[in-house]
């Protein structure tokens, strides 16, 4: 089974998250293309996808959303999986909650969509980028729950794994 690992990041804390997970799925055996979205030009021979993106004021990065759009009649013939990474130490239903993505995800039936914080260090980001996560009132740390995202791939393994597949 062969399956495309994708993920649009602005810093490098969601590219980190897919590299992990292709590892993960390469450990179990699977074959794993991992690219940036912008660069997939085929779904042929893919059997699933995992998607993630950074999200920013709500919004995934416009590289995955254009991903969606492009091979939005593909990706509803195999299982998706997706991801959000958001900005973290940010209270709940803020401006960044990665869980208000809005409607990305709309065309495409995703067998599971989880988010999961990110990595705020000021000195990767412009100063622009820096104030506004000052105003959110974010904390500086990298928040990423390397055992939950280990988990979670570990499901979508297991999901695959099945004979039904």
């Amino acid at each position: 089974m062969k399956i495309l690992v994708t993920a649009s990041s602005k810093h490098g804390t969601t590219t980190e998250i897919a590299d992990a997970i292709a590892e993960r799925l390469r450990a179990a055996g699977f074959e794993v293309v991992r690219q940036a979205p912008q660069d997939v030009v085929t779904l042929d021979g893919i059997d699933a996808v995992i998607i993630g993106s950074a999200v920013y004021m709500t919004q995934w990065m416009e590289t995955a959303t254009s991903f969606l759009q492009r091979f939005e009649t593909a990706l509803n013939r195999i299982p998706v999986w997706a991801y959000s990474v958001g900005l973290s130490g940010v209270p709940k239903h803020s401006p960044q909650d990665p869980s208000r993505i809005g409607p990305v995800l709309m065309k495409v039936h995703v067998v599971h969509h989880r988010t999961f914080p990110g990595r705020y260090v000021p000195s990767k980001l412009s100063l622009r980028e820096r104030s506004i996560a000052r105003l959110a009132g974010a904390v500086e740390g990298d928040f990423r729950d390397w055992n939950d995202i280990d988990a979670w791939t570990d499901g979508i393994i297991k999901e695959l794994s099945k004979p039904s597949r």
